[in-house]
């Protein structure tokens, strides 16, 4: 039986039917074009794209079982530099991968005795130590520079890209990582994230730019995205003040319809839960980055909930609990009987076992990790980021707010994703600024996902974000090779090339001078026969960007403005008439291309010939990315 049979048969056995057809349609649609025909000479990147907390690991391992049944017998599994994450990668990899030889950091023997019997994966956190030392121990080995690596790195946005590209130099993770894939002849190096924002804006020649990008879709149950962050706020999204954190930290008194409302739910949720069978419920409060704050909520919360304590016999207590009961039944009909959760949840504040724990730098999560059963309430800052999974966690207080914000980063703090939730039991409070933040974080994932699978291969992606978000860090992007543009801007050639002319006119025929509602592959079909002599337009990445529009919708529209007859010098500073400028200004919303075709005089700077010019604006107040492929 092959290593993928084994690994899918374990899955089933347990239940689980329909993960193990997942992890087959991934194993299916990646191993037939991108390792079965594997050169094993060449050193080349891929990527695998899951939302957040939806099972990437499983489908990791299914595709290093698949690999080893294509003769690959070296792995290496990165987990970020986080002690308890990589012993707990160790631990899974161990259970899931019986058929391996699964060696922990300090296994070097156990990995030399194996000696290619059985596929070998090593599980290692990405620590500079770790890594030069590991790879000193595959340059060691005879065995591993004739047999290919296969490296899956889980997290790979988060350290493995080289910090220091803007000063001309490696950042210590990223050149050890390069240093490894070099022990072998060959390999194969699978990056795996959620947010892939910073990898696709990656240059060719960084050596870390995927030459395939692969995305899975959650199973079912899975909440994400979609689920939290439509445009409009959905039931399970309570909006507060936008000021609220401030004044939890200033006044005595906790504002009424935010935490307080929060907390409350949170504990009649939990008596739901514990009542009908269940065993844990985590309540997540993310206030801040700084410690101090994280003290002061937890404080603030110690006080209320004893206060609640002292006071469930009286009837504004009681009146207080009841309300928000009532909203949780809008969503949650079926809903424990309330006196029944009142009742519990007086007991439990009266025994002291409603349990308050604080997850950050003071204290970490290593030494803290009494939330996988009880009713907890977590306080925490980044801390609460990558790789940290709380069970059953049903009610958020997100109210962080970045001076500027990044997207992957917020991204990762979104800790409600997953599959153990109950939906109609869920809310996060948040301010309306962070939902608009998250709402578009979630738009412009949709649309990765969708150029993903509509795209060949899925390397060339386009990203967009409103101008007060930032895709990922500055200092992992090479800022000579990330070209930026702005929504709302006229871009056109100083000095304008028209690939066929004839074919330009041909499609324009039909268009008298006007301005004309045309489907966005038109204007595809015209930006494909139009560019500049010199770097100062790029038509392709102008296509990427209009190819985001159409991933979303294949049928969108855009405004197509046509003038002819124009006598305009070349390399002037501008392009449009005011008028026209008026006219595609009026337009926010949609890609506008404007097109002139240019008389051509000598005495203007051209060369005699009719020549087509493009114009074009892009929507709304964006800023659009594009990484160069070089």
């Amino acid at each position: 039986m092959s290593y993928l049979e084994s690994y899918l048969n374990r899955i089933k056995n347990k239940g689980n039917q329909a993960l193990a057809d997942a992890i087959k349609k991934t194993v299916d649609d990646v191993v037939p074009q991108y390792i079965s025909n594997f050169s094993f000479t060449d050193h080349v990147v891929s990527l695998l794209v899951g939302d957040v907390q939806s099972g990437k690991t499983s489908h990791m391992f299914g595709l290093m079982c698949a690999a080893a049944d294509e003769s690959f017998l070296n792995f290496v599994l990165l987990t970020t530099d986080n002690i308890l994450l990589q012993q707990q990668t160790y631990k899974r990899a161990e259970r899931d991968l019986c058929d391996f030889c699964v060696c922990d950091e300090n296994d070097y023997l156990k990995f030399v005795d194996n000696n290619l019997r059985k596929p070998a994966v090593i599980v290692l956190k990405k620590n500079s130590s770790v890594l030069k030392q590991w790879k000193n121990n595959f340059s060691s080995t005879n065995f591993c520079a004739g047999n290919p690596l296969f490296i899956v790195d889980d997290e790979a946005d988060a350290a493995s890209l080289n910090t220091q590209v803007n000063k001309n130099t490696q950042s210590a993770i990223n050149r050890h990582l390069e240093a490894i894939k070099k022990t072998s002849s060959s390999s194969i190096y699978m990056e795996v994230t959620g947010t892939p924002q910073s990898i696709l804006l990656q240059t060719v020649k960084s050596g870390w730019k995927p030459y395939f990008v692969y995305y899975f879709k959650p199973g079912r149950g899975y909440l994400g995205g979609n689920f939290f962050f439509p445009d409009e706020p959905p039931k399970q999204v309570v909006l507060t003040d936008n000021d609220e954190a401030t004044e939890i930290l200033n006044d005595d008194e906790f504002p009424e319809n935010g935490l307080k409302t929060a907390l409350i739910m949170h504990l009649l949720t939990s008596g739901h839960i514990m009542l009908t069978g269940g065993r844990v419920c985590n309540f997540l409060i993310h206030p801040s980055v700084k410690t101090s704050q994280h003290s002061a909520f937890a404080t603030k919360i110690g006080n209320y909930l004893n206060e609640i304590s002292h006071s469930h016999d009286e009837e504004e207590t009681y009146d207080a609990f009841k309300s928000v009961y009532e909203s949780l039944k809008e969503t949650k009909p079926d809903i424990a009987d309330f006196d029944a959760v009142y009742s519990y949840i007086s007991q439990q504040l009266c025994e002291d076992k409603v349990n308050i724990l604080m997850l950050n730098s003071v204290v970490s999560y290593e030494d803290n990790t009494q939330y996988e059963e009880g009713i907890n309430i977590i306080v925490g800052g980044n801390s609460l980021g990558r790789g940290v999974t709380f069970p059953q966690l049903q009610t958020i207080y997100y109210c962080r707010v970045a001076k500027s914000p990044q997207a992957d980063t917020m991204w990762q703090h979104a800790r409600m994703f997953g599959y153990d939730r109950d939906p109609e039991l869920m809310r996060v409070f948040m301010p309306p600024k962070l939902f608009k933040l998250f709402s578009d974080i979630n738009r412009t994932n949709n649309s990765i996902i969708k150029q993903i699978e509509s795209m060949n291969n899925g390397t060339d992606i386009k990203i967009f974000y409103p101008t007060s978000l930032k895709p990922t860090r500055k200092n992992v992007l090479d800022k000579k090779a990330v070209s930026i543009y702005s929504g709302g801007v006229n871009y056109f050639p100083f000095y304008p090339i028209n690939k066929d002319i004839e074919t330009i006119d041909k499609i324009l025929e039909r268009f008298s001078d006007d301005i004309y509602t045309v489907s966005l592959k038109i204007i595809i079909k015209l930006l494909e026969q139009m560019d500049s002599e010199v770097n100062d337009w790029d038509a392709k990445a102008f296509i990427g960007f209009v190819n985001t529009y159409l991933a979303d919708n294949p049928a969108a529209q855009g405004k197509l403005i046509v003038r002819r007859n124009r006598d305009i010098g070349k390399g002037t500073g501008t392009l449009l008439s005011p008028t026209d400028r008026k006219i595609g200004d009026s337009f926010t919303e949609e890609v506008v291309l404007t097109v002139y075709k240019i008389i051509g005089n000598k005495s203007k700077g051209w060369d005699g010939q009719q020549i087509w010019i493009p114009n074009i604006k892009l929507p709304g107040e964006y800023a659009y990315y594009s990484g160069e492929n070089v």
